[in-house]
């Protein structure tokens, strides 16, 4: 049998073919054969069979369990170092104050998101990284912009650090992501998890993905 997706013999597209991550949840069904096949195990003899069915069903339900405490883990990785990052990056917007004349905006929304750090939910943490982003971004304008100001040694440091923890996030989000991956796999194992994942009413998770501005500046002339 040939593969459905022949990488060479297809054409490509001339006008190329950028990825982005499709942010909408699936939900896990099951047919009616599986309804069938859930009910089946206690019809056979012994009635054993039904015991151990539901042993497979209650191992599976555990390792969903445990599966989202993994997930809510990596998560809660994600906002600490995001904490961390805005407190950085106060400290900077501070330093910068004092050499030049740093929009005052800037200065709110790093208080208003360092008293609101900790986001629930997969797109509110998705969208208060993104804030977070921007903010950093308008720092680093107002750094580069002043060369002169690269000689402080407690703003180089404090830049530093705010690299550092860059390098950080995009770590953590990589864990959280192949915690996702595995989660999204998982629930579609037939028989037993994905029949535990639809009656349970699971859904596929959305993961994190760079923002609109950072993708458009990736594709930048740099040198």
């Amino acid at each position: 049998m040939a593969n459905e997706l022949d990488e060479m013999s297809a054409e490509a597209p001339a006008e190329g073919n950028d990825v982005k991550v499709i942010a909408k949840q699936l939900p896990v069904t099951v047919g009616a054969g599986s309804k069938v096949f859930d009910i089946i195990w206690w019809f056979l003899p012994p009635v054993i069979g039904g015991i151990v069915w539901l042993i497979m069903k209650a191992k599976a339900k555990n390792y969903f369990q445990q599966l989202q405490q993994k997930i809510q883990h990596d998560a809660s990785q994600i906002d600490n170092y995001l904490e961390q990052r805005v407190q950085i990056l106060q400290n900077c917007a501070r330093l910068l104050d004092k050499a030049i004349d740093l929009d005052k905006e800037t200065f709110t929304q790093i208080a208003k998101y360092r008293s609101n750090s900790a986001a629930e939910g997969d797109e509110a943490r998705m969208a208060y990284s993104e804030k977070v982003e921007n903010i950093a971004r308008s720092v680093n304008i107002a750094f580069e912009n002043y060369p002169d100001l690269k000689a402080h040694r407690e703003l180089a440091d404090a830049m530093q650090q705010n690299s550092y923890l860059q390098r950080e996030i995009t770590a953590a989000r990589e864990v959280y992501n192949d915690t996702v991956n595995t989660w999204n796999r998982e629930i579609f194992v037939w028989p037993t998890k994905q029949i535990v994942a639809a009656k349970a009413g699971y859904t596929t998770r959305i993961p994190f993905a760079a923002d609109k501005e950072t993708k458009e500046a990736a594709r930048g002339v740099f040198f």
